[in-house]
């Protein structure tokens, strides 16, 4: 059964997996940023927008059993498969199903936040991430991972039509309530909040026919070209036409993908 809120791409099974391989591509990069927000044993965590809680499960082992993650999602799926996860694995994790802006959080409660796609989705950032601060206890840091540039998803050697699905996507994704480059504003948006930047980094990806960052890509274009079509943004022949490009791409070992970049802005509340 469908979510009446699912996300951009839902929350069935294919989905839960097309998440998965995405933590395995992005795991490295998670487990530097939890580092560089000084988070340890003991502590108390916000998963915020936590999905089916991949990274939910890996802090809650970080934060071992003195600590406690709370992760939260809007998806009721998810948080039933974090419940799971928690219960197989006795993790201190409290699974919160909530849309943000009902989000409840008590003030100088959290040792540290971790938000990755997620603000990218929403009209408000800045005034959930306000609400997020006021729950961070002094000297606590936020660590966000979101897209800074969508647009730099490209391949060598170009493709016309997968060319176009690819703009296809950043058309839906730029006409949707959300700002999808919303990492490169993220630097002033804290300032703006009284908050002292302590790092920024860019992240990046290059996928080669074969690697685990090439399934990346591959599995989103299986799942969300489709969906373009039932949006209107792509025809079905257009959709087919972007996914033959795609496997004649697969077919050349000397292709590259460049992914779409991410940047990693990490504040704290002063």
């Amino acid at each position: 059964m469908k979510e009446s809120n699912a996300y951009i791409l839902g929350t069935d099974v294919e989905e839960l997996h097309r998440l998965g391989l995405q933590h395995q591509v992005w795991a490295s990069e998670a487990q530097l940023g939890w580092h560089n927000g000084n988070f340890s044993a003991g502590q108390t965590l916000l998963d915020l927008g936590c999905g089916p809680g991949f990274c939910t499960k890996e802090l809650a082992f970080v934060v071992g059993n003195e600590g406690k993650v709370i992760g939260v999602d809007r998806s009721e799926h998810f948080i039933h498969f974090l419940n799971k996860t928690k219960d197989l694995y006795n993790l201190n994790i409290e699974a919160i199903h909530s849309d943000f802006n009902k989000l409840s959080l008590s003030d100088n409660s959290l040792d540290g936040m971790y938000c990755r796609w997620a603000l990218a989705w929403i009209p408000n950032p800045k005034e959930i991430l306000e609400k997020v601060k006021r729950a961070l206890k002094p000297g606590a840091r936020m660590v966000v991972h979101e897209y800074y540039d969508w647009s730099t998803h490209q391949t060598e050697p170009f493709k016309r039509h997968l060319a176009k699905g690819i703009a296809a996507c950043i058309r839906s994704f730029k006409e949707s309530e959300g700002e999808i480059d919303i990492g490169r504003e993220l630097p002033n948006m804290f300032s703006e909040m009284g908050m002292k930047v302590i790092g920024v980094r860019l992240m990046s990806k290059l996928g080669i026919p074969g690697n685990l960052e090439w399934q990346w890509p591959k599995s989103f274009y299986k799942s969300y070209f489709p969906r373009l079509k039932e949006l209107g943004y792509l025809t079905e022949v257009e959709v087919e036409k972007a996914l033959l490009d795609f496997s004649e791409l697969e077919k050349n070992p000397n292709t590259t993908l460049f992914c779409p970049i991410l940047v990693e802005v990490v504040a704290e509340k002063i």
